[in-house]
């Protein structure tokens, strides 16, 4: 989203094939300071579906991150179409304004890691393989349902334990 030299984002990713991927999940953070690592206040997240050929922007917290997400998506853009293909349109940009929403200033990156957890078993499911699907409703209706308040707190004790785990194998 802020890489200041075009060449450097083709080498960055060019090597990743966007082109071969149906589903990309992007982390979007609102660090305008490349020099910054732990820099950016807000977390929202951006997928890329090739079957409907759309990015969605899910944003927990009223779409403040919707500035940031539209410029990683003009940074991306042209690296997920196989530009040796005639047929590809350019895929369009969407906010899901039915984005589950958080309660509180501080959960951002856990709505991004529940709504990305949903998005990805939506994908594996027979309704995301589904060719005659809604193209429209993709993963909208699961994300709303399964991401609330309180499934999003229980994923702060997973992460938690899993980070337990991992001190433990040390």
């Amino acid at each position: 989203m802020n890489c200041p030299l075009a060449e450097g984002l083709k080498e960055f990713l060019e090597p990743l094939c966007f082109p071969s991927k149906d589903l990309i999940i992007f982390p979007v953070n609102d660090n305008n300071d490349v020099n910054e690592a732990e820099g950016g206040f807000h977390w929202s997240l951006l997928a890329f579906e090739r079957k409907s050929n759309v990015f969605v922007h899910h944003d927990s917290c009223g779409g403040m991150n919707a500035r940031h997400a539209k410029r990683l998506y003009k940074a991306v853009v042209g690296f997920v179409s196989d530009s040796n293909s005639a047929s590809n349109s350019c895929p369009r940009y969407l906010e899901c304004i039915d984005s589950p929403q958080q309660r509180n200033g501080y959960d951002c990156g856990l709505y991004v890691i529940a709504i990305a957890k949903v998005i990805c078993l939506w994908y594996g499911s027979d309704e995301g393989n589904n060719e005659y699907k809604d193209k429209e409703e993709l993963w909208f209706s699961a994300a709303k349902k399964q991401v609330t308040p309180h499934v999003v707190s229980g994923m702060r004790g997973e992460i938690l334990g899993l980070i337990r785990g991992f001190m433990d194998m040390k």
